[in-house]
């Protein structure tokens, strides 16, 4: 059953804009990415919106609704009562290109600073393997879909935009973390995430954790672990010294991932 819903959409570009009232038609069982659509086709042609697979897994319909961050695809009109006006607005952390869609960049030239996997040589077969446990521990964090919700809500980069040049936020912190907890990868990162990427200036909030439409425990499984294995290697006697002397054994190593 169709009714009429109310919305507010912010309407500009970089040089600034204002919220605009409208008036659209709307079913049941449908989305706000919907009613968007509907208002695009029938009244703005003109408004900017970013979007693509509208299931949920390429995180392209990023906004804030009702001040929550949130993927419009995934957002229930039928969470909100249909008297309720329902505010659509661009993430507010980073700048506005037009309408709904922001300038996401920050993002991938904080991908660009983060190490790639470096996997030692292959075994005399050809093979690498690595335990069963691994792969598990590893499968969360790949669940990323880069909707950038986690760096909108985090308010050390929201409320403080002279932070972003020295702070990766907590997308960048799942990948340090996958990367440093893989037992085939080579490469320390964790005097780089706790240096240039800014890991200490997390004070884990879990507000991260919170907007993830993937429902990955970003502070719990991630940023925390993180945060430990640096500690560890800075205050750890036993690192101390073997870092000293140059010497960081396999097994050392594989007491920390235990």
């Amino acid at each position: 059953m169709g009714y009429d819903l109310k919305m507010r959409i912010w309407r500009g570009d970089e040089s600034g804009g204002e919220l605009t009232d409208y008036t659209v038609q709307v079913e049941s069982g449908e989305v706000v990415l919907d009613a968007i659509h509907r208002l695009q086709a029938t009244q703005a042609g003109d408004l900017a919106v970013r979007w693509n697979c509208k299931a949920g897994k390429c995180g392209s319909c990023s906004a804030e609704v009702n001040g929550r961050p949130r993927l419009m695809c995934m957002t229930r009109l039928s969470d909100f009562d249909e008297t309720e006006t329902i505010t659509v607005t661009p993430m507010r952390t980073f700048p506005v290109v037009r309408d709904l869609v922001t300038d996401v960049s920050f993002n991938y030239e904080k991908a660009a600073e983060l190490p790639a996997f470096a996997p030692p040589p292959r075994d005399a077969d050809g093979k690498r393997r690595m335990m069963q446990v691994d792969v598990e521990r590893g499968q969360e964090f790949r669940k990323c879909i880069e909707c950038f919700l986690c760096q909108n809500t985090c308010h050390v980069v929201r409320d403080h935009e002279d932070n972003k040049p020295a702070f990766a936020g907590p997308r960048f912190f799942l990948r340090y973390a996958e990367l440093d907890m893989h037992p085939l990868d080579t490469h320390d990162r964790r005097e780089l995430a706790q240096g240039a990427a800014g890991l200490g200036m997390c004070n884990i909030t879990k507000c991260c954790t919170e907007v993830c439409p993937e429902n990955i425990k970003i502070t719990d499984n991630a940023i925390i672990p993180m945060k430990e294995r640096v500690i560890d290697r800075k205050f750890d006697p036993l690192v101390w010294l073997g870092n000293k002397i140059g010497i960081r054994t396999k097994d050392y190593r594989d007491r920390e991932d235990s």
